[in-house]
C-alpha cells in the first residue's frame, strides 16, 4: 500500500496472488449461473460455514440486506441490536428498501443482546403489531471492539427463535476474526442461524465482495433479491478470484492482526491522555478516547497524524478514534502510530 492506513480493514489492497489469480480467472455470466470461478467461490463458502449454498453479492451490506428480504416482507419486524451495524451502518435499507420495522434491544459489553429482553420483544399474534419475523445479530461484534461473541448465545437465539417460529440472520462481517480468536471453526459460530454474511473485502483483503449463505432454498429466493437491487453481475469471476485467495490463504493469517491489535491497545495504555480498556481487545479493532483534559480533539488528532507521521486514523467522534489492523500494517506500522500519538499528546 502506499500509506500506513489504520482506519478500516476495507482499505486493504489485494495481495499479489490475488492479482494473479484475477489475471488468470475463468470466466463466464454469473447471472445465467456460468461463471465457474463465482460457483467455486460460492460453493467454498457455503461449506466453509456450514451451509448449503452461497450467493456472491457486490457488499456486506447488500448480503445483509438480501438475506433480511429474504426471510422477512414489508410490515414484518426484526429484533436487533441497537448498535448493530446493520441498523446503524447500512442506510437504514431494511426500514426504506423493505419496509421492515427495526426492533433495537440495547447489548452487553461484547454486544449480546439480553435473552429475556429478545424473548420478551417477541410480538403475539395482534392486527395492531408488526409481526416478528427475524431476529439479526453480529459476530464479530464491531462497536465492541470487534468482540469474538462465543457459539453458545447464538445457540440460546436459536432456541427463542425456535419457540416463535422466526428466523436467525448473522451479520458476520468478520467472522473469520471471530473464529480466529475464539479457536474455533467459522461454522461453530454459525450452527445456529438461518444465514449468514461475510466480507471477503475487509481483513481477508479481496477487492470486493461478500457471501449470503443459507439453504439451498433461502439462496434462491436471495438471487431474486440480489437482482432487485442491481446485484446480478456478469463475468464476476474476476473478482471471485480473489474471494478464493481470501478463503484459502487469508483466513489463516488472522492471529497476526489480532497480535497487532493487542500491541496497539497496551501501547495507547501506557500514553497520558488516552482512555480505554484492553481486556476486551480480542481481534483486529481497537476503540479508544481522548480524556477530557487533552488539548486536542479527535480530529485535530487525525489531522495532525496524516501530515506529520503518514498516519491514517479514524475519528469515531469529539474524542473518540478507532484503529483496525489488516495484511498491510505491521509491528513497524504499530510502533510509527504509538509515537506520533505520543508525541502530538505531549506536544500539546
Amino acid at each position: 500500500m502506499d500509506r500506513i492506513d489504520f482506519r478500516s480493514d476495507t482499505v486493504t489492497w489485494p495481495t499479489p496472488a490475488m492479482r494473479e489469480a484475477m489475471k488468470q480467472a475463468l470466466l463466464g455470466d454469473d447471472v445465467y449461473g456460468e461463471d465457474p470461478t463465482v460457483n467455486l467461490l460460492e460453493k467454498e463458502a457455503a461449506g466453509r460455514v456450514g451451509k448449503e449454498a452461497g450467493l456472491f453479492v457486490a457488499s456486506g451490506t447488500m448480503g445483509n440486506l438480501a438475506g433480511i428480504l429474504s426471510h422477512a416482507h414489508r410490515g414484518d419486524e426484526t429484533i436487533c441490536a441497537a448498535d448493530g451495524h446493520v441498523l446503524q451502518w447500512e442506510a437504514g435499507g431494511m426500514a426504506t428498501i423493505g419496509g421492515i420495522v427495526p426492533r433495537p434491544l440495547p447489548t452487553d459489553r461484547q454486544g449480546r443482546m439480553d435473552l429475556d429482553q429478545v424473548e420478551a420483544a417477541v410480538r403475539g399474534d395482534d392486527p395492531h403489531l408488526p409481526r416478528s419475523r427475524l431476529i439479526l445479530v453480529e459476530n464479530s461484534f464491531g462497536a465492541r471492539n470487534g468482540f469474538p461473541v462465543p457459539p453458545d448465545y447464538f445457540d440460546a437465539i436459536r432456541a427463542i427463535a425456535d419457540r416463535h417460529g422466526m428466523a436467525v440472520h448473522l451479520d458476520g462481517a468478520r467472522l473469520f476474526n471471530a473464529a480466529a480468536a475464539l479457536g474455533l471453526e467459522p461454522a461453530d459460530l454459525t450452527r445456529s442461524v438461518d444465514s449468514v454474511t461475510f466480507c471477503l473485502s475487509k481483513g481477508l483483503c479481496a477487492p470486493v465482495g461478500s457471501v449470503l449463505c443459507g439453504s439451498k432454498e433461502f439462496i434462491h429466493q436471495a438471487r431474486r433479491v440480489r437482482k432487485s437491487l442491481g446485484g446480478g453481475m456478469r463475468q464476476a469471476g474476476v473478482l471471485a478470484a480473489a474471494g478464493l485467495i481470501s478463503l484459502n490463504e487469508m483466513t489463516g493469517r488472522l492471529g497476526e492482526d489480532h497480535a497487532n491489535a493487542r500491541r496497539i491497545a497496551l501501547g495507547l495504555a501506557k500514553i497520558q491522555g488516552i482512555d480505554l480498556e484492553t481486556e476486551n481487545i480480542r481481534t483486529n479493532i481497537v476503540y479508544f478516547a481522548l480524556e477530557p483534559a487533552c488539548p486536542l480533539s479527535a480530529a485535530d488528532l487525525v489531522e495532525r497524524l496524516q501530515r506529520d507521521f503518514g498516519v491514517w486514523l479514524g475519528a469515531e467522534g469529539p474524542r473518540s478514534l478507532r484503529a483496525c489492523t489488516h495484511y498491510w500494517v505491521g509491528q513497524k506500522e504499530v510502533d510509527r502510530l504509538l509515537q506520533g500519538i505520543k508525541s502530538l499528546l505531549q506536544a500539546g
